[in-house]
Order: structure tokens, then C-alpha cells, then sequence
């Protein structure tokens, strides 16, 4: 049976008032979860005394130490919110309610999305990370709740321990980073890398362990060396050896395609000091002891990580030659980054009420700019999706020209910055300086680049900008950004050139005849009317369509069981890598007249003597054949993954250079051509090009990128 003073040990200050809440807490939950069992066998209740705990360890106070011990009794017992609040105030009571209201996924979900699991697990973690608008303490129950239920990931099925284990490295791991909660970061990534890739976790974890003891004692000689130097400079410090997890070397060595002999060259100290002064000080001792390692210098505090992450990390060449990492910082700044946002509840309360911690605001603030991505987004897989490109991904941290840091994802552009920076920034963004030289709006920002935007005094952003094969916008902040500003413009207008915008697109892929009704129910519209002016205002981008042509068409298909013939097709030479069913064991060609690719509605034509001919569905020649009883059923494949080939026309103006411009952004997609034969009449350069194509979506994404080649008129593909 638990008792209480055992958790009351991880509180050794604990006022008698706050004791007293604590346990009537304890033996609510207790009372209330009697006779529930885990899936381990235990009792339920160890999970809630075990969730306190770890919010006890964060220092909490004891509001959110009480709600972690009642988090589940709403949910899992005959208990209401209103009981909560008459036995321990509103504060506890508004917790629990918030960790509660996460756990159920709303009517609307389950029927946009049929009742998917993978839709009500989106939806669950929308509200999740939404609920920290609310009150971040939540979050923080939630963190503790979802780390110990991947302690005790072991009792259930595999499949249940592969998707939590997915859903916790996307999602939670990254979202105690971004809080700054370094203690829970490390143990889940670790866990969840435990289930997720058994076996590169047990040869890390056996090759570790082989090697403790050697690096116990180096470490020991090094921080024995380290000591020495500051008590003489009469500094005081705490020094220690700082141990890398099994998931953060697994991510070096992929990353960096090394072994765990290279890895683990690096040994890695961390000095804790009184204070900022006392760090530079520091810093000058260990570059007198060792050589520094060039670039390898980072200044956390005065340029603090954006989730206020501070300290100095440098790297030293030892007198055998292998590198040392040195981590110096304050002990304020330990704190803040073992225990993150968590860090200033406990100084909060000690401050009171007059007086205002505006670390602890910037900190609520920050998270707040994080959320505002996904506000107002009502499909929980486009949240995640926003959630993850957004928020969680790799950082990227570059500099406005007055030296004021930017932290953007990964893959960020010139645009992406201009956004950030303000909406009206990136509305009239026309160009780009990079460390003082012009480049595209397109080009991907690297960490320390200096960006400057250039402005014009008027207009908006250019639609380009959200076609996903053009590579001008990375984050789900600018495209929303942009999607407004579109939807601001006349409608009639809008409409009118999202009517452009998709004749051009269709004519591009060869698709005119496909109607604006068909188009229209691939997306669940209504009215064409605003089909065209959710593409005229940025909503839907015509390259999208291409991306959703395959569905579209194998719903055409007839299904399986009314195929004459199931037995796939021997493939041709002019359609190698092709499987077709429907007519098994005969010769099969693809029609010259019409080309049809994968994806496209097709029907064969029995020769003579020649096996089937395999035409679009409409083909004009198979329009207009009389003998349409040669007709044939026929269906693509499980080829999905092959190629196919594809003539393509491209008119330009003609200019030196024009060809090399061609083939290099056709071999900047990995298409291969299998035919490349011009014409120029008139200074007017006609291409004819026969591409391998892997699908309808990389042949839009290449035909795009052709177009925005200088003095290019046209790019599509040739259908008759």
C-alpha cells in the first residue's frame, strides 16, 4: 500500500498548509481509483502518485502537484468537476478539468474524419498543444503523464507501443524541448527510441556500458585537472561529467554517417558557476588549458536558444588530440534549463501578486507565438502538420541586419523571414540580401546569415509563392499569412483568376477535357464558383490537383471482380516497368497518339497481331473508333513506384544557355530523358521532350520549375 510521506519526500520544505492539501489529495485519488487496474496489474493510483512525483521534481507548487494527483479522476471514476472544485479550489479544479478536456476528441471529428484513429489521435494532440494557451501548467501534467506511461510501455501490445512511441518522439519529446524541460526531453527520446529501433538501441546501450568504466576514469582525471585550475583563480564551481543518451548519439551517428568509436571520441564536462561574470572567466581558463576548436564556440547568453536555453559551449583539443565539449553557465541558468518553463512557477509564487516575473512572461508569451500557428485551424492533421513544420522541426537561427536573432525551422527562405518579422514585411517583399549579396527568394537560409528584405512601397505577395513545387515558403505561419492576404482581394476577381490559374494547370498536364465538376468533388465542393476562387485565393493551389489525380481516377476504375481477366499484363518495352491488369499474358503497348502515364483512366484496344494497345480514356482516336466492341477493360497496376514515359512541349524565346537551363532542372528532379530534340524558327525555340516520370505530381513540379526558367512562354505535357 502507498503511503503518503513517501512522496512527501520529494517535498522536504513543504509548508503545513500545503501538506495538508496534498494529502487530502492523496487519499481522494486513492478512494476514488480503488479496485482500478493497469493493463502492468498494479493499481491505477501508482500511475497518479507517480505523475506527482515528477511534477514534484520539477519544484511545482502544489496546485499542479495536487491536480497531477487527481488528473484522472474525472476521466476514470464517477467524479465531476464540481467535486473537485468544493474539495480543493478552483485553481486544481480548472487543471484537472484542462488535462480532462484533452482526452476527448469532439463529434466533429470523428465525423469529418469517419472515426479514424489516426484522426482522433490528431485531434487529441491538436487540443493538447492548444491547451497551453490556457494555462501551461497543463502541459506540464500532461508531459509527466505521458512519461510514465512510457516507463510502463512494456505491458502493452506492439502495436499500442509502436504508435505512442511515434506519436511521443513527434510530438511530446519535442514539445518538452521547446519548453525547456531538458530532464524530460532526454528519457523520452530515449524510451521512445527503445521501442521504435530495438536493436540500434541495445548495441548503443551494450556499447556504452563496455566502455564506462574507461571513460569514468579520463573524465575524472580531466574534472581533477579542471578543479585544480579554478580553486587557484579562487573560483567556486560545480563541475561534473555531462553524459550523452543513447537516442542523441544514435541521431550523430546518422546524421553524421560516423560510428560510435567517433562519437564517443568526444568527452563532455559541464561547470556550473555563481554567476554570468564568473562564466566568461571560466571560459578564458579552459581556452588557456586547451586549444580551442575552431567554430565549435557558441554564446547561449548573450544570444539565448529560443526556448531561453542559456550558456557557453565550447570545444578543446586534449594533449592526445581527441576534443572535449565544455558546457559553463549559472546555476539560475542550470535550473531553467534542467526544469525549463516549470523553473519559474515556484519563484512566481514567492514573488506574489504585485510583483510581475517577466522572464516567466517572455517564457508564456514565446509559447503563445507558437500556438498562434494553429489557431483557427479546424483539421487536426493540418494542425500537426502546421505543429510540426513549424514548432518542432530543426532550428534555424539567423540574424536581422541590426544583429537581432530569428529562429526559424530548418528550410527556411527570405519570405519565411519577412513574415516573421511582419505581415506587412512579407506582403511586400520583392527581393533578398544574404551577407550582403542579392539571392532568390527561394534560396534556403544556414545558420548566421545576415538577411536583409527588400520591400516595394506597394502591392502583395505573388500566388507562386504557394506552390508547394516551387520552394518559396517553408513555414505554415507565412502560407497562412499569404492565404490572407488573398482572401482580402475582390472575390469576382479571385475567382476570375483561379480560373486562369487551373485552365493553365490543366493544360499543362494534358487534362483540359477534365471538367471543373470532376476537379470540384476531388476536393468536396459544392460549386465550382468556389472551387475557383478557393484557388484564386491561395486556398487550394492548382499543382495540388495533380497530387489527387490518381485517386480520382482509380475511383473511376472499374473495380477488380468486373475485369474480363485479372492476371497482369506482360509489360511491353515501350512501357517497361508497367504492370496492367486485365489482360493477362498478351503483348501490351501504350499508345503513341495520346500517351497515357500512370494515373490516368486508360482502356486497351485489341490489334491485330499486335496485342493491346493501351489508350487515355479520352483518347480521340478511341472517341471516334467504330469497332468498339475491340474495346478492353483494362487497370493500372500496383506500379506506383515505377516510371513512365511522358513527351513534354516547351516553347521559349530563344537565348544562349536556354538548353543547359532545361536539362539541369529536369536533372535537378531526377528525370531521366530519354528524348530532347528543338526547333527554333523565329527566334522562337520549340522543345520536344520525352520524360521518365514517377507520377502526375512530379510531372507538375517539373513543368513549374521549366516555366520559371527565363524567356519560357509555355511547358506542358503533349497528349495527341
Amino acid at each position: 500500500m502507498l503511503s503518503f510521506d513517501e512522496l512527501a519526500q520529494s517535498l522536504p520544505d513543504l509548508a503545513v498548509r500545503d501538506r495538508t492539501i496534498l494529502k487530502q489529495a492523496f487519499d481522494y485519488a486513492q478512494e476514488a481509483h480503488k479496485g482500478q487496474k493497469r493493463a502492468s496489474g498494479e493499481d491505477h493510483f501508482v500511475h497518479c502518485v507517480e505523475v506527482a512525483r515528477l511534477l514534484a521534481d520539477l519544484k511545482l507548487d502544489t496546485d499542479v502537484i495536487a491536480a497531477g494527483l487527481l488528473h484522472d479522476v474525472v476521466e476514470d471514476t464517477p467524479v465531476t468537476t464540481e467535486d473537485v472544485q468544493a474539495h480543493f479550489g478552483e485553481d486544481v479544479a480548472r487543471l484537472v478539468a484542462g488535462v480532462t478536456k484533452m482526452e476527448h476528441v469532439s463529434l466533429d471529428t470523428e465525423r469529418v474524419g469517419k472515426g479514424k484513429p489516426r484522426d482522433r489521435e490528431a485531434e487529441y494532440l491538436r487540443k493538447t498543444l492548444l491547451a497551453m494557451n490556457d494555462d501551461v501548467r497543463v502541459i506540464l501534467i500532461k508531459l509527466a503523464d505521458r512519461l510514465h506511461n512510457m516507463r510502463t510501455l512494456s505491458h502493452l501490445s506492439h502495436d499500442r507501443q509502436q504508435r505512442m512511441a511515434r506519436e511521443t518522439l513527434e510530438i511530446f519529446a519535442p514539445l518538452a524541448n521547446r519548453l525547456g524541460i531538458w530532464q524530460f526531453k532526454w528519457e523520452l527520446e530515449d524510451l521512445c527510441f527503445r521501442y521504435l529501433k530495438p536493436d540500434e538501441y541495445k548495441n548503443i546501450a551494450a556499447l556504452i556500458d563496455e566502455r564506462r568504466a574507461d571513460r569514468n576514469f579520463y573524465v575524472t582525471q580531466i574534472l581533477e585537472r579542471l578543479k585544480s585550475t579554478l580553486t587557484e583563480h579562487t573560483i567556486t564551481a560545480e563541475i561534473s561529467g555531462r553524459s550523452k543518451h543513447i537516442y542523441s548519439i544514435w541521431r550523430k551517428m546518422e546524421r553524421r554517417q560516423i560510428s560510435f568509436e567517433q562519437v564517443y571520441d568526444v568527452r563532455a564536462v559541464r561547470i556550473i558557476v555563481s554567476d554570468m561574470a564568473a562564466c566568461y572567466q571560466v571560459l578564458g581558463l579552459v581556452h588557456q588549458m586547451w586549444r580551442p576548436v575552431p567554430g565549435e564556440f557558441d554564446d547561449y547568453i548573450a544570444a539565448p536558444k529560443d526556448n531561453f536555453y542559456q550558456s557557453l559551449h565550447t570545444a578543446v583539443y586534449l594533449e592526445d588530440g581527441k576534443t572535449l565539449e565544455v558546457q559553463i553557465r549559472s546555476l539560475d541558468m542550470h535550473h531553467s534549463a534542467e526544469y525549463g518553463v516549470a523553473a519559474h512557477w515556484r519563484y512566481k509564487e514567492s514573488l506574489g501578486s504585485k510583483k510581475r516575473d517577466e522572464p516567466f512572461e517572455r517564457r508564456i508569451q514565446y509559447l503563445r507565438d507558437l500556438m498562434e500557428v494553429g489557431r483557427g485551424v479546424s483539421d487536426p492533421n493540418e494542425f500537426l502538420d502546421a505543429m510540426r513544420s513549424d514548432v518542432f522541426e530543426d532550428r534555424v537561427y539567423v540574424f536581422t541586419p541590426k544583429g537581432d536573432i530569428i529562429d526559424l525551422p530548418a528550410g527556411s527562405t527570405p519570405i519565411d523571414f519577412a513574415y516573421h518579422i511582419h505581415t506587412d514585411v512579407g506582403d511586400r517583399c520583392r527581393g533578398s540580401k544574404i551577407n550582403g549579396k542579392l539571392v532568390s527568394l527561394d534560396t534556403p537560409l544556414r545558420v548566421g546569415d545576415r538577411v536583409d528584405i527588400l520591400t516595394a512601397k506597394r502591392g502583395g505577395p505573388s500566388r507562386d509563392w504557394l506552390n508547394p513545387n516551387l520552394g518559396y515558403v517553408k513555414t505554415k505561419r507565412a502560407i497562412a499569412k499569404i492565404r490572407q492576404w488573398f482572401r482580402k482581394q475582390d472575390r469576382e476577381k479571385m475567382i476570375a483568376a483561379g480560373r486562369d490559374a487551373l485552365d493553365r494547370e490543366l493544360k499543362r498536364l494534358g487534362l483540359e477535357k477534365m471538367s471543373y465538376e470532376q476537379i470540384a468533388e476531388l476536393f468536396n465542393i459544392d460549386k465550382t464558383e468556389e472551387l475557383l476562387a478557393q484557388i484564386g485565393f491561395g486556398d487550394i493551389h492548382p499543382q495540388a490537383i495533380a497530387t489527387r489525380l490518381l485517386d480520382i481516377e482509380r475511383q473511376k476504375a472499374p473495380p477488380e471482380d468486373t475485369l474480363p481477366i485479372t492476371t497482369p499484363l506482360t509489360p511491353a518495352s515501350s512501357g517497361a516497368g508497367i504492370q496492367i491488369q486485365g489482360t493477362g499474358g498478351l503483348l501490351t503497348t501504350l499508345a503513341r497518339c495520346c500517351n497515357p502515364v500512370q494515373g490516368d483512366a486508360i482502356i486497351g484496344y485489341i490489334t491485330r497481331g499486335r496485342g493491346v494497345s493501351i489508350h487515355r480514356s479520352d483518347c480521340r482516336n478511341v472517341l471516334n473508333l467504330r469497332d468498339q466492341e475491340r474495346l478492353i477493360s483494362v487497370d493500372w497496376g500496383n506500379g506506383d513506384d515505377g516510371h513512365y514515359s511522358v513527351p513534354v512541349i516547351i516553347n521559349a524565346y530563344d537565348r544562349e544557355g536556354l538548353m543547359r537551363d532545361i536539362g539541369s532542372t529536369v536533372a535537378d528532379e531526377h528525370i531521366n530523358m530519354e528524348e530532347f530534340n528543338v526547333r527554333t524558327h523565329n527566334h522562337i525555340a520549340s522543345f520536344s521532350i520525352t520524360m521518365r516520370v514517377e507520377s502526375a505530381a512530379q510531372l507538375s513540379r517539373v513543368l513549374s520549375r521549366i516555366e520559371r526558367l527565363s524567356n519560357v512562354i509555355e511547358a506542358r505535357r503533349r497528349t495527341h
